[in-house]
């Protein structure tokens, strides 16, 4: 198959020039016409530096080109379950970074005008795409390490993130755990039962105050009864610290943090290795091109997406169990719907 497929990036901040990059010019099923974004200037610097040829203010006229046949949603949260709805109507298969939304009532609105118009929609859930995570899972699946018993799931900050954006974030749970909670049941390929988290502010007080917390653990029972811990925090002074481990009954499979050199340096005073990376968009790279490659090649191919919409309703849920746990003080049922 030689067709390229004509996509439109709505949303031309940090993440839409990543996409707006990696679409224009490592993936050549894929044909780039326009970007749009609120913030004109914005656009027309990604469209120049990513050969772009139409620029939009309001991403309605993107839509309304019956060109383009797939959209990138990589604008605010806010607009996300809109754009999705208005996107499928106008049948555009749809790529949206995550999350879809922080409300049920509207995330379902979605999903249910994706699958009234037969489009594909795959959430931006990219480190189900790094290549080490995929390894890992697909060395679960065959049987590697036995029964899986503990799944340990290291996400940590190099710092945090502005306190106008926490205002505005839905909290750690629904902001950065939720990278979390899909890695949980992307790992075993399998569902969660009980949530229990606990969690406090203890990197930034004014985090806090803001009624989020910024250090927090999560404990996962699967329905298989194993179990999965996440901890993460706000700041590890060190980097960007991302690790996983899976244990099971015939072995043990750990994912370590990825840095700019592998070389380590042994001496008769010490043994020294660098720092991971520090920054996510450095640390996750390939996978982001990884899951924009996905996409183009399950709309040619007429399969379905990696990472659902349902999967992107189920993190959302598993966030919102979260917070119900860490407010009530207790372990909560859970159920994916």
């Amino acid at each position: 198959m030689s067709k390229q497929i004509n996509v439109g990036v709505i949303g031309a901040g940090r993440i839409g020039k990543i996409h707006a990059r990696n679409l224009a010019f490592q993936i050549p099923e894929a044909n780039v016409l326009a970007v749009s974004d609120v913030y004109v200037e914005a656009a027309r610097q990604c469209a120049a530096e990513c050969r772009i040829p139409n620029v939009m203010a309001d991403y309605h006229a993107l839509l309304e080109d019956k060109a383009i046949e797939a959209i990138f949603i990589c604008s605010s949260t806010d607009t996300h379950a809109r754009i999705i709805g208005e996107g499928a109507a106008a049948g555009k298969q749809i790529f949206c970074e995550k999350p879809i939304d922080f409300d049920l009532g509207r995330i379902d609105e979605a999903l249910r005008a994706a699958d009234k118009a037969g489009v594909k929609l795959q959430i931006g859930f990219n480190r189900r795409f790094d290549p080490n995570f995929r390894h890992a899972r697909d060395l679960v699946a065959a049987g590697k390490i036995g029964t899986p018993h503990i799944v340990r799931i290291t996400s940590r900050d190099p710092q945090p993130p502005p306190l106008e954006y926490v205002k505005v974030s839905g909290g750690l749970f629904l902001d950065m755990a939720i990278h979390d909670f899909d890695m949980c049941r992307y790992l075993l390929n399998e569902e969660i039962k009980e949530i229990y988290a606990v969690g406090t502010s203890l990197v930034d007080p004014e985090i806090g105050r803001l009624g989020d917390v910024d250090t927090a653990i999560t404990m996962l029972t699967y329905t298989s009864g194993a179990f999965c811990t996440i901890d993460n925090s706000r700041k590890a002074v060190y980097g960007y610290d991302q690790r996983i481990e899976v244990f099971g009954s015939g072995g043990c499979i750990q994912v370590d943090n990825r840095g700019p050199y592998s070389a380590n340096i042994y001496t008769a005073e010490h043994i020294h290795r660098d720092l991971p990376y520090y920054f996510f968009l450095e640390r996750y790279q390939d996978s982001y091109l990884e899951e924009a490659r996905e996409f183009i090649k399950c709309i040619r191919n007429d399969t379905p997406p990696l990472a659902t919409g349902k999967d992107g309703k189920i993190s959302v849920l598993m966030g919102l169990a979260a917070q119900q746990s860490l407010k009530e003080r207790r372990p909560v049922q859970f159920i994916a719907e």
